[in-house]
């Protein structure tokens, strides 16, 4: 029987993680005041404590006008200290201390992030619902450069890695995408020029990283829909980014926007996503049109292990495979196919020590039945599984029952 690689070292850049585990980059709803927070600090520990090799701080937000949630970290210079006490933390338990950086685009309202939402084109955003501005040609560098800043300030929080986002739907993946991409200069139009925004982000990274600090990129394999990337522009898209100097990418697909349901799979359980929503219009729209705006789309283990086999054959440097792992017997599959590492969200949302129980006790299954109560949850108030939840109400047991009983 073939040894398995889970529990061995993996190098990214120059960072060495004690297993191949990655506690996945999803958005925790834990900053208040977009601030760091005890029950950030206490899950983030959890999770390093149940064996992972890295946990990743999810959707740190570079500028104000980036952020999508009232309840998202973002990043600056006053929040440091809060962030070192997680990294801390981390480190103390023995795993790496990662954190997800990006700008949301056109997935916000000025109230969130203080303006007219930005995009690489002026229109509407049906899925906010709001109008969006394109950004200006010498609005650009700024952006860009906040990337960069926004590095500097992981370091001094004592971050190992930043895992730069260039996936889902949001900004910079807004640029690559021809649905969402209209512009008539040197960024929009051909693939190459949409790539433009995306390089100049990577280079203000990638010296503020230096030698001394790891460099992920979350990267689409498809947006998902017709009229969006398909696999062979986001192969393309992922030389590119080997050619900047990444140091692994995250592959994943789905486009927030236009294809929700894509990057998590499964039925979105609207009566719970209306349920803790505080915005009465949003609350009743979502509860006539929810069906339709965010159909679901099946899900089976591993669902994105085919496309990731296809970039894994067409780059060199290390992959991380995410996307619906929650058994030893997948994850094991996944690595002995070439990718360096494993990341996972909603398992370990339900079960913080999954790692560590499948180093103690072999083959295993961790209990996420994937009914997605944690991600129309997170969208309101903090992420949870509905299994670690005590007094939930009647309408909202009975929506999970019923979407389990359809599994």
């Amino acid at each position: 029987m073939k040894e398995s690689l889970l529990f061995t070292p993996c190098k990214i850049g120059p960072l060495t993680l004690r297993n191949r585990t990655i506690r996945a980059a999803a958005f925790e709803g834990m900053c208040a005041g977009n601030s760091p927070t005890d029950l950030l600090y206490d899950y983030h520990r959890s999770v390093a404590r149940g064996g992972i090799g890295m946990t990743t701080l999810a959707y740190a937000s570079v500028t104000r006008n980036g952020l999508s949630f009232p309840h998202q970290l973002w990043l600056r210079p006053e929040i440091v200290p809060g962030l070192r006490r997680i990294t801390d933390a981390i480190h103390a338990e023995g795993a790496a201390a990662g954190i997800q950086i990006g700008h949301c685009g056109n997935m916000s309202h000025r109230g969130i992030c203080g303006c007219t939402p930005l995009s690489a084109s002026s229109g509407f955003n049906i899925y906010s619902p709001t109008f969006v501005r394109g950004l200006r040609k010498n609005e650009i560098p700024g952006i860009a450069k906040a990337f960069g800043t926004a590095v500097k300030l992981a370091r001094e929080a004592g971050f190992d890695a930043v895992e730069v986002h260039a996936g889902h739907g949001y900004l910079i993946s807004q640029f690559l995408s021809p649905y969402t991409n209209r512009r008539r200069d040197e960024y929009g139009g051909s693939l190459e020029n949409r790539m433009r925004f995306m390089k100049i982000c990577m280079q203000e990274a990638m010296e503020a990283a230096g030698s001394d600090m790891a460099v992920l990129v979350k990267t689409n394999m498809r947006d998902g829909f017709r009229g969006g990337l398909e696999i062979d522009d986001c192969i393309e898209v992922a030389r590119n980014l080997e050619a900047c100097g990444a140091h692994a990418l995250v592959l994943s697909g789905g486009f927030v926007s236009r294809a929700p349901m894509y990057v998590m799979r499964g039925q979105m359980p609207i009566r719970t996503l209306t349920y803790y929503m505080k915005q009465l219009w949003l609350k009743a729209g979502v509860k006539m049109a929810g069906r339709w705006m965010i159909p679901s789309v099946p899900f089976r283990e591993a669902y994105f292990y085919e496309d990731a086999l296809q970039f894994r054959k067409a780059l060199k440097l290390p992959l991380v495979y995410v996307g619906g792992l929650v058994s030893r017997e997948k994850i094991d599959m996944v690595l002995d196919s070439g990718f360096e590492c494993v990341a996972m969200a909603r398992a370990l949302i339900n079960e913080p020590d999954f790692v560590n129980r499948m180093k103690e006790r072999g083959e295993l299954r961790c209990g996420c039945e994937h009914t997605n109560y944690c991600i129309a949850r997170m969208y309101s108030v903090e992420m949870a599984c509905h299994r670690h939840l005590q007094g939930l109400p009647k309408c909202l047991q009975h929506e999970i029952e019923r979407i389990t009983a359809r599994r």
